[in-house]
């Protein structure tokens, strides 16, 4: 049976299991999830990345916007992201629309890297062919190693998406193989929330 609901009730259940997830686990990446993408050359894409936050009921991530990821999010914004939280065996899948983020809140999200993850930002030009990595760590060091560099500046290639969501699904794993799901879909202002089998 299909009925309509709010995104908050979606963003409560997102949140529950994200801190029943932390609670059982402590694990150190709570926050990995999959984004998947579509290729430059048709073929899908998937890799981990970290969810900043939850933004205005949009899902914020970051990275180098001038990789493949970067590249393939440009030419289709079309994404989709799943959590995988294995102490509490839910998954959640999100299909959304990507877009760009600008302004200040991007320097915000990079000084909220660790010095070591900023440096890697400035000398990597991150999914591009590497020849030595020894020359990478040279340039890696040569910055870490200065003491007159006490802030590292954003690089104009570091960026950011806020993904809006336009399905959700909740998936709790059980024993009996009769797995509950919970699929949300996006309908004007409301979400039509329907069980599926599993």
């Amino acid at each position: 049976m299909t009925t309509e609901t709010e995104f908050g009730e979606i963003l409560d259940l997102f949140n529950e299991g994200l801190q029943k997830e932390i609670q059982a686990h402590k694990q150190k990446l709570p926050y990995a999830c999959c984004l998947s993408t579509e290729g430059l050359d048709g073929f899908p894409n998937a890799r981990f990345v970290s969810l900043k936050e939850i933004r205005d009921g949009e899902f914020i991530i970051t990275g180098t916007i001038t990789s493949r990821k970067g590249e393939e999010i440009k030419n289709n914004h079309k994404v989709s992201l799943t959590f995988w939280w294995p102490e509490i065996q839910q998954q959640v899948r999100i299909q959304g629309i990507a877009a760009p983020i600008l302004g200040s809140v991007l320097d915000v999200y990079f000084g909220e890297r660790n010095r070591d993850s900023q440096i890697v930002s400035v000398v990597s030009d991150q999914g591009k062919e590497l020849n030595k990595m020894e020359e990478l760590a040279f340039k890696f060091d040569a910055i870490a190693s200065n003491p007159e560099i006490s802030e590292i500046q954003r690089p104009d290639n570091w960026g950011g998406y806020a993904i809006a969501p336009r399905r959700v699904e909740f998936l709790v794993f059980s024993e009996s193989r009769f797995h509950d799901r919970i699929l949300y879909e996006q309908n004007g202002r409301l979400w039509q929330k329907k069980r599926l089998q599993p």
